[in-house]
Formats: C-alpha cells, sequence, structure tokens
C-alpha cells in the first residue's frame, strides 16, 4: 500500500469508527506502519480539507466530522459481492428487504466498470439455501415489531404440526442456529422465554403494546456454541 491509498485507507477507517475514533497506535497497527507516520499522514489529511480533528483524554484519538459532507463510500468489487454472497446464502434472513436495498445502493454508487466486476465475480459463486423458508409477510411484522419493541400475537403449531396455538409474546431477538431460523420472546402465558421456529409461525399479528424490557442473556442464557451475535463494528 502506497502512501496515497493508506491516506484514503485512514480516512475510510476513521469514517467507519464514527465517533469513537481510532488512536494513533491502533492506526499504525491496522496498516503496519509507525505512530509517527500516521501522525504526519493525518496532517497531510487535515491540511488537504479532511474534517479530522483529535480528541483528548483516556482513550482519545482522530475523529472524522460526519456532519461534514464528505465523497462517497468507496467500495469494492470483493466487498460489494461479499454483501451480496451473505444476502443471498441467507435470503430470509431479518431486515433482509433492507439488505437488498441497501446493496442495491451501494451497486448504484459505485463506479461502472467495478459494478462489472463485482457482476462478473457473483456468477462464479453458486449458493445452496439449506435454511427452511419464511414468509415473507411473517418475517416483515416480526422485523418491524423487533425495531419497534411491541408485543405480537403468534398463530404457532408444534412439532408435530397437529396442535395450533395462539400466543402473546414480546419478540427480543432472532437465531440461526441447528439450520433454522427462531424468534426468541418472552411468552406471556408461559411466563418464560421461548424459542419459536419462523417456519412454525402461521400468521403474526403486530399489536401496539410496548414490550418490557428484557436482557436476552438472562432470558436465554449465552447463545447455542453454533450462534452468535451479529457485530456490525468488529475491531480488527
Amino acid at each position: 500500500m502506497n502512501r496515497t491509498e493508506r491516506l484514503y485507507a485512514i480516512a475510510e477507517e476513521l469514517r467507519s469508527a464514527g465517533g469513537r475514533g481510532r488512536t494513533s497506535d491502533w492506526l499504525a497497527r491496522r496498516f503496519e506502519v509507525s505512530a509517527r507516520t500516521v501522525k504526519r499522514d493525518v496532517t497531510a489529511l487535515q491540511q488537504a480539507g479532511v474534517p479530522i480533528w483529535a480528541q483528548a483524554g483516556p482513550g482519545g484519538g482522530y475523529v472524522l466530522d460526519t456532519a461534514v459532507s464528505l465523497p462517497p463510500l468507496n467500495v469494492t468489487a470483493a466487498e460489494a459481492t461479499a454483501v451480496a454472497l451473505a444476502l443471498a446464502a441467507l435470503p430470509e434472513l431479518p431486515f433482509g428487504p433492507d439488505g437488498r436495498s441497501a446493496l442495491a445502493k451501494v451497486l448504484a454508487a459505485m463506479p461502472a466498470r467495478e459494478r462489472e466486476l463485482a457482476g462478473e465475480l457473483g456468477r462464479r459463486l453458486w449458493v445452496h439455501h439449506a435454511v427452511p423458508p419464511t414468509r415473507p409477510a411473517i418475517a416483515r411484522v416480526l422485523d418491524e415489531a423487533l425495531r419497534a419493541g411491541v408485543v405480537v400475537v403468534l398463530d404457532y403449531t408444534d412439532a408435530g404440526g397437529a396442535h395450533s396455538s395462539k400466543r402473546a409474546v414480546e419478540p427480543m431477538a432472532v437465531a440461526l442456529t441447528r439450520g433454522n431460523w427462531y424468534l426468541l420472546a418472552w411468552c406471556r402465558s408461559r411466563r418464560a422465554g421461548r424459542w419459536f421456529r419462523l417456519d412454525r409461525i402461521a400468521r403474526v399479528t403486530a399489536t401496539r403494546e410496548r414490550a418490557a424490557p428484557r436482557d436476552v442473556i438472562r432470558t436465554f442464557g449465552e447463545p447455542p456454541p453454533d450462534a452468535h451475535p451479529l457485530v456490525l463494528d468488529e475491531q480488527r
């Protein structure tokens, strides 16, 4: 990576860090240069008009002012294809329509050649959908209920498929484990946390009643070995 590429990469890293910022030592490890070199690079970016300011105190570092208008985020063909692959592998994932909308915006903002390269790479990736499908209408209501923090009423079928019950539940999380999607919710009739397989939900209706705030880990314990919380800002 030459200096021009590193300058751009530092600006992108600070953009993704948001208000937390990054220390010079963190950036030095990330880009395999000295902290002194990072300080010179940040000074060069500031002189070029990039709105970076130093945050003093313990844990302080460099912060990019996101309130200032910046050029569009640069996304490579490989990065766009990775996002598309995740969406294709799990088409029924929570917030799936939002993910596809975000991908469309990313592709629209990419240079034509990078977009073509992403398409070429995507055609070389074949995906098998091994997870039982969830009806879009059900997924959409659950997505909205999780965001709004409201109670929903489920028409739920048991494992044998012979018995159906109506449950008022408070959605708390969604999990993909053991090859199935589950809704983790506080069941009001059982007064306990319960796992509900999404493909066994025949119907779901959102109410306007607010769900009580509950801690997922305290209610359900640690996630299963084959599941873990989604990390959006992983420290590399």
